[in-house]
Parts: C-alpha cells; sequence; structure tokens
C-alpha cells in the first residue's frame, strides 16, 4: 500500500520537472534567438553593403517596430535575390541584364514603400494591422472611398467583417501604390530609351527589358482589376459564410490560381497550400502583435527607473523582434514562390 502511495508522488515529480525543463528550453531558445540577433547586429545586419546602408539610414528614421521588422524582412528578400543574382552573373547567366534590372527596381519599390527614396508622403500604407485607422486613414481613390462608405452604412457586416474589409482594402491601395511606383521607373527607362538615336545590339536589350516590365506592370493590373470587382461585390452583398480564405493577399493568390493553366489536380493541391500559407500569415500577425505591445510597454517601463523591470522587458523585446522578423521573411519568401508559380501559369495562357 506504501508503495501505491509513492507512485502519484513520484509521477507528480517527474511531471514537474518535466515542465520545468521545457520551460528552461523554451526560454534557452528565445534566449539564444535574441543572442543571435545581437551577434548579426554586431558583424552587419546583411551581407550586402547597400543593404546596410538603408537598415542603418532606416535606424534614424521614426518607424515603428513592427513596420522596422517589416522592412527588415523586406531586405532580407532583397538580400536573398542579389546574392542568387551574383552567382547567376558569375556564371555568365544574366547577359541582358534584366535580373540586375528588376533587383534595383524591387530596392526602388522598397526605399518608396518606407518613406526612404527623399519624396515627402511616398510612404505605403501601413499594413501591420495592428492600429485601428479607419476614421482617420485614407484610401487615396474616390472609387474605394465611395465603397467604403457604402460598406460601413449598410449595415450588412459586423464589426469584426468591417476590420477585415477594411484590411482588404488598405492592402488594395497598397497594390495601386506598388503598382504606380513600377509603372513610373518603366516610364523613366522609356524616355531614356526613346533619346537613344541609333539602335544597336545592347539597345535590343533593354528594349527586351522593357517588354519583361511591360508584362510585370500587366500582371499587377490585372490583379488590381480582380481586386476591385471583388471589393465592389462584397461592399454590395456583404461576405459570403463559405468564402475559404481571409487573408486579402491569399484571397489576391487564389483568384489569380483560379485564371491561371492549373489542371483541377494543381489548383487543389495549390488550395491547400494556400491554407497553410494562410495560417503562416496569421501566426505572424499574432507576433506582431506582441511586438507593438511589447514596445509600448518598454517605452513604458524605461521611464519608471526599474533597472531589472527594464532588462527584462528588453530581452522579452530583442526575442520578439526576431520572431517577428524572421516569420516576415518566411512569409514574405511563400509569397514570392506562390506569385512566381502563378505568374508562370498565367504567361502559358498567353502563349
Amino acid at each position: 500500500m506504501a508503495a501505491l502511495r509513492v507512485l502519484p508522488a513520484l509521477a507528480a515529480a517527474l511531471l514537474l520537472a518535466a515542465a520545468g525543463q521545457a520551460s528552461k528550453y523554451s526560454r534557452e531558445a528565445n534566449e539564444g534567438l535574441a543572442a543571435a540577433g545581437a551577434k548579426r547586429r554586431e558583424a552587419g545586419e546583411f551581407r550586402v553593403v547597400r543593404l546596410n546602408q538603408v537598415w542603418e539610414k532606416a535606424q534614424r528614421l521614426h518607424l515603428s517596430a513592427v513596420k522596422l521588422a517589416e522592412l527588415h524582412s523586406d531586405l532580407k528578400i532583397q538580400e536573398k535575390d542579389e546574392l542568387s543574382w551574383k552567382k547567376l552573373k558569375a556564371e555568365g547567366l544574366d547577359e541582358d541584364g534584366e535580373k540586375e534590372a528588376k533587383l534595383r527596381r524591387n530596392l526602388n519599390v522598397i526605399m518608396t514603400k518606407y518613406g526612404m527614396n527623399g519624396k515627402k508622403d511616398s510612404q505605403l500604407v501601413d499594413t501591420n494591422y495592428i492600429k485601428d485607422g479607419t476614421e482617420s486613414d485614407t484610401l487615396d481613390d474616390p472609387r474605394l472611398e465611395k465603397l467604403w462608405s457604402k460598406a460601413k452604412t449598410s449595415g450588412k457586416f459586423s464589426d469584426e467583417e468591417l476590420d477585415k474589409l477594411w484590411r482588404e482594402f488598405k492592402h488594395h491601395k497598397e497594390k495601386i501604390r506598388e503598382y504606380n511606383i513600377l509603372l513610373e521607373t518603366v516610364s523613366r527607362t522609356e524616355d531614356i530609351h526613346k533619346n537613344v538615336i541609333n539602335p544597336s545590339e545592347e539597345n535590343l536589350v533593354k528594349e527586351e527589358i522593357l517588354h519583361n516590365k511591360h508584362r510585370e506592370l500587366k500582371e499587377k493590373l490585372r490583379s488590381i482589376n480582380q481586386g476591385f470587382e471583388r471589393l465592389r461585390k462584397v461592399s454590395h452583398q456583404g461576405y459570403d459564410t463559405t468564402s475559404e480564405f481571409e487573408e486579402p493577399r491569399v484571397i489576391d493568390l487564389w483568384d489569380m490560381a483560379k485564371s491561371a493553366n492549373f489542371t483541377e489536380k494543381e489548383l487543389e493541391s495549390f488550395r491547400e497550400e494556400l491554407k497553410h500559407f494562410e495560417a503562416k500569415i496569421e501566426k505572424h500577425h499574432h507576433y506582431q502583435k506582441q511586438l507593438e505591445i511589447s514596445h509600448q510597454k518598454l517605452k513604458h517601463v524605461e521611464g519608471t527607473g526599474d533597472k531589472d523591470h527594464l532588462n527584462r522587458n528588453k530581452e522579452k523585446y530583442a526575442m520578439l523582434q526576431e520572431k517577428t522578423k524572421e516569420l516576415g521573411y518566411k512569409v514574405k519568401k511563400h509569397l514570392q514562390d506562390l506569385s512566381s508559380r502563378i505568374s508562370q501559369g498565367l504567361q502559358h495562357n498567353e502563349l
């Protein structure tokens, strides 16, 4: 009997030890993440000099914690693409300079997106979904403003659905701004090209690059038109209860995938991948919110003079910052891969 009484106590002790060990491993993982971030910052955040320069410039701007983490993710994608291009160039596989031109264009979009291109009011809409800015933000497009006004007063949407719809409107605004940045870049390049008097092999190469830019513009415009039709439909009819996806980027991808040259089996596979992608985005949103809360708390604690409390909050903030950057990069990379697959399917339709 005594032995039987010992067993529950022993089991409880083992569970406590296991829980303590799990907590220790979780704490060590978080501390390791923050330490890795600190070590990377000492050595230089990126392996490309000009990206380090952009990052250092961003540190001096008054960007929110979430926006700074988003910029870091964008620059990590740019770094990946630039390092891949350097390898291709070394192997002589970018003779026409098309990929190099696209890299410059992408960096220009990033600089404009975060207000670092020297122009006022150039930042794209804040897409971190942390702040409730539905009353103060503007959509910069009379058609969108009219749709949003009708949706708000229609009585078809709950508060939660209105928040979701507002995210879709902001995402659409961002797509329009990105399209305009690309259009401006293409127009500038075309003006230079038109001023060349004597056509040469080099100019024929540049003409091919322009053709590819126009194709990219066409794809973005198609996405904008599809997105607007969706917003118009949802604003008038309300949300379909059978809708598969909620995240604006995933809805965009799914609408475009249905127009691409995919077989039923490929489309079904793509649908499943989009579900995983949406879950990844939701996880990223969760960490964005936690980062914003942690940043506000850190600012509050800084004013109290409690050093121990301050150090603990700094450690938590550093860990959340690294995790948000890491997830942001994974989301953007996955989005890049999915968009590339759809683009190939759409190009196949045009052949």
